[in-house]
């Protein structure tokens, strides 16, 4: 079955770095793209990044130039380097992959920006 777990959360201070890993199971991960999304309390939960089986990256307007993202085939995992972190930033972070028509995401891990 696929298994998504997020690890790398933390408490930072502005300005400050983080980087996010999602090890993923249960599916040829070389031929699938990845996400990643967050959610603040009280808000929905919004795409931050996505990379495609080929490695193209796209990222939100609110993250781009601060974040990337990036995926190691050969440890099945899927990476989100933060920069610049900022408090609105602050939220749980999810990696998420569709396999064979189906959405699954992982439990998350919070990040928490603040001095």
């Amino acid at each position: 079955q696929v298994q998504l777990v997020e690890s790398g959360g933390g408490l930072v201070q502005p300005g400050g770095s983080l980087r996010l890993s999602c090890a993923a199971s249960g599916f040829t991960f070389s031929t699938y793209g990845m996400s990643w999304y967050r959610q603040a309390p009280g808000t929905e939960r919004d795409r931050v990044a996505t990379i495609s089986n080929g490695g193209s990256t796209n990222y939100a307007d609110s993250v781009k130039g601060r974040v990337t993202i990036s995926k190691d085939n050969a440890k099945n995992t899927v990476y989100l380097q933060m920069n610049s972190l900022k408090p609105e930033d602050t939220a749980v972070y999810y990696c998420t992959v569709w396999v064979l028509g189906m959405r699954y995401w992982g439990k998350g891990t919070l990040v928490t920006v603040s001095s």
